[in-house]
């Protein structure tokens, strides 16, 4: 996606990195550069709003539940993994192998 318009940073740079910037996990000279080309950019401010919305309401909905120990971990790992660039399995990661012998049981 791009608003047609010239920009210091480009719109698909933005969208590209715009769950870190929202989640904040990114260095504060980057953070400046999209805040910029927010201001620039109404197409990119718009999918910026849309996205914080739906994080939002997320955790509204669901910031409450208890996440079994044994998920983050594997959720951890998976991200893990595709940070470093390695192939992920394409299993389902709710549910283990143990689990799905009990669940094929019942």
């Amino acid at each position: 996606m791009s608003c047609g318009e010239p920009h210091e940073t480009d719109c698909s740079e933005v969208l590209d990195h715009l769950y870190e910037f929202l989640d904040r996990e990114m260095p504060e000279g980057d953070c400046t550069k999209f805040e910029t080309h927010f201001e620039e950019c109404s197409p990119c401010l718009e999918k910026y709003g849309l996205e914080q919305a739906v994080k939002k309401l997320v955790k509204r909905c669901c910031g409450q539940d208890d996440v079994p120990s044994d998920l983050r971990s594997k959720v951890m790992g998976r991200i893990d993994l595709i940070r470093a660039g390695e192939a992920v399995p394409e299993q389902d990661i709710t549910v283990g192998p143990t689990d799905r012998s009990t669940a094929a049981r019942e």
